[in-house]
């Protein structure tokens, strides 16, 4: 662990769970695949041709085979294919990403390390250091694309690992603690000043 400044205008924003639900819910409608859909009567394959004659055989009138009360007929009011897609200005989103830093920062589980650097792939080794750091249900991030790091990681699970391009909002929530390289604090500065 290690001690840095950090920016007041980033980690020290007064925190406002209607932004933070706002751009958490557009993110996870997002990932939505909006693909559901069903037949209506006007796209069931069949004749238009009324079954029977309106009167005298007994039966109640009926017009079209593809019907919705009929069985092989259309669907009233199924889903049909759409996007779920809520758009946050991108100075909200910036504003939320600061106000989950502050959060994390104001709870105290945000933590910075001067480096993780792993020499082999081996969740062995990696479990060590989190029980040095005494840090269970952890998002780690990280500058660089560091695949010993991501490969010992993968299988542990409550731990997460990105890099500082995928920092976000809901992740940044979803997780109890926090913990940053230092290299990267620069970089989320820089990106969110």
């Amino acid at each position: 662990m290690s001690e840095i400044q950090l920016s007041d205008e980033i980690f020290n924003t007064p925190v406002k769970t209607s932004v933070l639900h706002q751009v958490v819910r557009s993110q996870l409608v997002a990932k939505r695949e909006g693909t559901a859909s069903c037949k209506t009567r006007g796209t069931v394959k069949g004749s238009t041709r009324k079954l029977f004659r309106q009167k005298g055989t007994g039966n109640a009138r009926a017009g079209s085979i593809k019907s919705p009360l009929r069985k092989g007929g259309g669907i009233i009011f199924g889903p049909s294919p759409r996007s779920y897609e809520i758009k946050v200005p991108k100075k909200v989103k910036k504003l939320a990403l600061r106000m989950a830093l502050s959060s994390k920062l104001e709870d105290k589980n945000l933590f910075v390390i001067d480096d993780f650097n792993l020499e082999t792939i081996k969740s062995k080794t990696f479990f060590a250091v989190l029980n040095a750091l005494s840090l269970s249900n952890l998002l780690i991030v990280s500058d660089t694309e560091d695949t010993n790091l991501s490969l010992s990681s993968r299988n542990v699970p409550g731990v997460k690992v990105i890099k500082t391009e995928g920092l976000n909002v809901y992740d940044i929530l979803r997780f109890k603690n926090l913990l940053l390289v230092e290299s990267t604090v620069k970089n989320i500065e820089g990106r969110l000043s």
